[in-house]
């Protein structure tokens, strides 16, 4: 059936919007102020009051600038919330810059690897279209942050500081990607020849030394060996002598990344409750730490993520932030815009249908660093991002209960704020595999 508009309906149309109150009124004010702007309901700052039942105490925030790193960022806050407590450290960060590079170098290679594997596909298949929309870029996981960091090791951003580059990566990742580009028209042509796995290898070498060189001339040479020296709170003097990135991180941060998971929440049909997930095309580091997601109802989602938050430790979380959100003022709340209101119009999904017809998915990670609790139920949460301190209060956000029910997607916890049986789950069962395009391979 295809009916066009007739004009019968055009009058009728019209004649519903002249009978609405205020009709003109409201065209008037959303014409000269926006949508935003007019549909905001300020009551909400009220509620969103910066107090919070657990709290903890964090530093100051870090920026990442015109960079997506906010991934890593979140990741390695959460590490320097940890070491700062340990060794009693102020205002100090982990190099984001020397997680960046290696990064940058192991995507390459991942992509290398999956055109190779996909060499014998047309253009025309949309795995192959997946892979030449973006070759990489800088968003990612936690589980590729943990891939990176049991190769390399991490630094302290003393020692491999921020670059033009790194702080501005549009540059970098158009010309990252136009060389991947040229890359994978070379080996697809080596595999259409019948090219032997040694020529393969050969030509992949090759273009993994001009990759190190772009990467070297654009974001620094990444440190093999290191001294570390600071104040801590009370001003005392401490230099650490002949480290190595690997030895760094084991000394002064020493976590086992292996007990860090992540748990999503994604009440789509495909994907049940209490049931492990990795996706097709999804990393980095090609021999790594695969990604591997726990999907939980909310109520045993945010049950772990409290109880780490009450042992005192910080929780990377990945949302999608730009919905519903004042980027300003720091509020991710449900009620602060009212559209439904200002239009008559009802514009609601449910999270299940927000994620299988495109209109939400994962865009950006922090890191939840309080909650509010009444009669022990979470009502708000204090965020920390990785915006500056310009945004928010110096920084930090806060999102309501019901904002983290809709739009938060991903938590990462030890397993040990985990049920046991649960837990077994995430540790004993074969992930099901979805495809490269699912709304969990979003990248923060």
């Amino acid at each position: 059936m295809s009916n066009a508009i007739n004009q019968d309906q055009i009058a009728s149309y019209q004649q519903n919007l002249t009978n609405k109150p205020q009709s003109k009124v409201l065209e008037r004010a959303v014409t000269h102020q926006g949508i935003l702007a007019t549909s905001a309901d300020f009551s909400s700052e009220a509620n969103m009051d910066p107090v919070f039942s657990i709290d903890l105490d964090t530093g100051k925030v870090a920026n990442q600038k015109q960079s997506g790193r906010c991934w890593m960022f979140a990741a390695l806050n959460t590490m320097r919330h940890h070491m700062a407590n340990l060794f009693d450290l102020k205002d100090f960060e982990l190099s984001q810059n020397y997680e960046y590079f290696w990064d940058k170098f192991e995507k390459s290679n991942y992509f290398y690897e999956n055109v190779i594997k996909t060499a014998n596909l047309p253009l025309t298949d949309r795995k192959v279209n997946f892979l030449m929309t973006t070759p990489q870029q800088d968003g990612g996981q936690w589980d590729m942050l943990c891939a990176i960091v049991a190769k390399y090791g991490v630094v302290p951003a003393s020692v491999m500081p921020e670059t033009y580059n790194s702080n501005k990566s549009s540059e970098l990742n158009d010309l990252l990607n136009r060389k991947l580009r040229k890359d994978a028209t070379a080996l697809r042509e080596l595999v259409s020849q019948g090219s032997s796995d040694t020529d393969l290898s050969a030509a992949k070498d090759q273009m993994l030394n001009e990759i190190y060189r772009l990467l070297a001339y654009t974001l620094g040479e990444p440190v093999t060996e290191f001294d570390f020296e600071y104040r801590d709170a009370d001003k005392n003097y401490h230099l650490d002598q002949n480290l190595t990135p690997q030895s760094f991180y084991q000394k002064y941060i020493g976590w086992d990344l292996s007990e860090y998971v992540s748990i999503i929440n994604a009440p789509t049909a495909d994907k049940p409750y209490n049931h492990t997930y990795t996706v097709e095309m999804l990393g980095n580091v090609v021999g790594g730490r695969e990604v591997k997601h726990l999907n939980l109802a909310i109520s045993d989602f945010k049950k772990a993520a409290i109880a780490q938050l009450k042992a005192g430790e910080s929780v990377w979380f990945g949302c999608d932030v730009g919905k519903e959100s004042e980027r300003q003022k720091g509020i991710m709340d449900l009620d602060y815009y009212n559209p439904d209101d200002l239009f008559d119009i009802d514009f609601s999904l449910s999270k299940a249908q927000q994620l299988d017809y495109g209109q939400s998915l994962m865009t950006h990670a922090m890191v939840l660093t309080g909650v509010d609790l009444i009669d022990d139920q979470p009502t708000k949460w204090k965020v920390e991002n990785s915006w500056g301190e310009k945004v928010g209060t110096k920084g930090f956000f806060v999102m309501s209960d019901a904002w983290l029910d809709q739009y938060c997607y991903q938590i990462v916890v030890n397993k040990k704020f985990l049920p046991e049986d649960i837990r077994k789950i995430q540790e004993t069962e074969q992930p099901t595999v979805l495809a490269p395009w699912d709304p969990m391979g979003a990248l923060a």
